[in-house]
């Protein structure tokens, strides 16, 4: 299973830039054409966000943890996070937020944290085995969140629905083995880090 690339917004620039969109960003969204990407990938590490939606309760205790339900290209149904790159110029907050939006809804209403450090640094390598994180185009670096979300998620993209399931049953090895990419023990890393594996 590959990490998701979604296409960013061609009209993005860096906030607060007067520079025009480059020719290869007006005619390809993700700022490359595809050989230039999938040259890119061969010969660098990509940056992405990871973010494991959850609701806490008036103490701040996590009560229920969201999940990504799509279907790969293949025909698949698979398990997921909020996840994508980080695009040129953008700050890792206003990545998280741009990913969380995308693919939860402008009415989640995510909380960023305070602090931009992430629970856990994943590695997705395209050789099974290197790490527990599986990328079959790239090597991709991602750090990874957990973010509380206070508002209506409605699933956006290529997401078929946002499943919320308490943390015992999100950390069961059922569940964990319909992520994609080793996906699975992110999600436990996730819930350790917040005092909910148990």
């Amino acid at each position: 299973m590959s990490v998701r690339t979604p296409d960013p917004d061609p009209e993005w620039t860096p906030e607060g830039s007067n520079i025009p969109p480059t020719p290869s960003q007006s005619s390809n969204p993700g700022w490359l054409s595809d050989v230039e990407l999938a040259e890119i990938r061969r010969r660098l590490p990509l940056l992405y966000v990871e973010a494991v939606p959850v609701r806490v309760d008036g103490l701040g205790q996590v009560t229920e943890v969201g999940m990504l339900l799509r279907a790969t290209p293949t025909g698949s149904i698979t398990r997921t996070l909020v996840s994508g790159r980080v695009m040129y110029g953008e700050t890792v907050r206003d990545a998280l937020f741009r990913h969380l939006e995308k693919d939860l809804g402008p009415m989640a209403f995510p909380q960023l944290p305070a602090s931009p450090i992430p629970f856990s640094v994943a590695e997705y390598f395209p050789l099974p085995g290197v790490t527990q994180f599986y990328d079959e185009r790239q090597h991709a670096v991602s750090l990874a969140y957990v973010v509380p979300v206070t508002g209506t998620c409605e699933p956006r993209q290529d997401a078929l629905e946002v499943t919320w399931m308490s943390p015992q049953e999100a950390a069961s090895d059922e569940l964990s083995a319909e992520f994609e990419g080793g996906r699975g023990s992110l999600l436990r890393a996730a819930l350790a880090s917040v005092g909910r594996l148990i």
